[in-house]
């Protein structure tokens, strides 16, 4: 399919997006650039974003099919997702299930420490100041978000978790944690918007505890691409992999 992109409105560590024909719709093009430590340590893996975008697209229609606002609209093909335009609010939410990650460098949680009710953190999205952890004072002193905004961020952050958790754990995977981004659409409404992958999550099998998320690049471990495939088989119904005439 010919996918017709105006201008690059935003490149970012692994995503462009794309001015459309339609004012309020933009095309997000998955790269396959892979990332970490602030993007001091970055490699090209080919087919990252073939995954991600599939991974993500399945999981924003979850939500969608839950009342879950979010920016998708559709993915025209692998790799290139059509979505609202959103004005990106510069939080990074990050909900916390099971210890791990930096958490365990930063407090004294034991590894794999379940949190019931979770854990939700907000760090500022900027790279200058290396994405620091938020507190409400600090947020609204910022003008990043309202009280109202904080209110409905965290309720949704909270019911996202639920559905999402929900759905992989039925399908044999773990959800330690993720790390969403919100917008406002035109009327002002905040959205979901970014992506939902395993560049944004911990993916853990249920039965081996294998990690099949972007962890293993960070440590410097193989089969990364694999295990991103791996969670596209999984998640995937059937008619996904027919409309895509995917053969894993």
């Amino acid at each position: 399919m010919n996918i017709n992109k105006g201008n690059l409105l935003y490149k970012g560590k692994a995503k462009d997006v794309y001015q459309t024909e339609h004012p309020k719709r933009v095309m997000v093009k998955f790269r396959d650039d892979i990332t970490a430590g602030d993007g001091e340590k970055k490699e090209i893996m080919g087919m990252k974003g073939y995954y991600n975008s599939l991974i993500s697209a399945k999981l924003f229609k979850t939500l969608e099919d839950a009342g879950i606002k979010t920016q998708y609209i559709d993915l025209p093909e692998p790799g290139h997702m059509l979505a609202h335009k959103l004005d990106m609010i510069p939080l990074e939410v990050i909900t916390r299930n099971i210890a791990a990650g930096s958490l365990l460098r930063r407090f004294p949680f034991q590894e794999g420490q379940t949190f019931d009710p979770p854990i939700i953190q907000m760090d500022f999205k900027n790279d200058e100041y290396h994405d620091p952890m938020l507190n409400k004072d600090i947020i609204l002193a910022l003008g990043l978000a309202n009280n109202e905004d904080l209110r409905i961020i965290r309720e949704t952050t909270l019911k996202i978790n639920q559905v999402l958790k929900s759905f992989l754990e039925s399908r044999g995977i773990l959800f330690p944690d993720f790390k969403i981004e919100y917008g406002r659409d035109y009327e002002g409404n905040i959205v979901l918007g970014d992506e939902i992958s395993p560049d944004t999550c911990r993916f853990w099998d249920r039965e081996t505890k294998d990690v099949l998320d972007k962890d293993l690049f960070r440590k410097g471990e193989s089969g990364v691409i694999e295990a991103y495939k791996k969670v596209a088989n999984i998640i995937l119904d059937e008619k996904d992999k027919k409309r895509w005439n995917l053969d894993f």
